[in-house]
């Protein structure tokens, strides 16, 4: 006979084995979510992730040529890029949250 208690265990173990745990998205991630992330999710956070590392490194090479506003520039740029990518995840992870609760528990 299926059970609430049954289904939710199924559940849970779908959700384990259909996990993606890639280093760059738990690497920014403040806590370990229990929401699976899709390969879309992963491939647009690793893209975000090699842009603020060009734009360290340029700041980097522009302190390096003594050109103190462009790094200055180059830096604020990256800590506005780091802001977006936590608030653009969270804002994903919240719809997603959203989206599941509406499902029954069944599906």
């Amino acid at each position: 006979m299926i059970t609430r208690s049954n289904l939710a265990e199924q559940l849970r173990e779908y959700q384990i084995r259909s996990k993606h745990d890639w280093a760059s998205v738990s690497f920014f991630s403040s806590t370990s979510s229990n929401i699976t992330t899709s390969r879309v999710d992963v491939v647009v956070f690793v893209i975000w992730e090699l842009v603020i590392l060009a734009f360290l490194v340029f700041s980097v090479v522009s302190l390096y040529f003594k050109h103190i506003r462009l790094a200055f520039i180059l830096v604020c740029i990256t800590i506005l890029l780091l802001l977006c990518m936590k608030i653009t995840k969270q804002v994903r992870l919240a719809r997603k949250k959203k989206r599941r609760m509406l499902l029954p528990l069944s599906m």
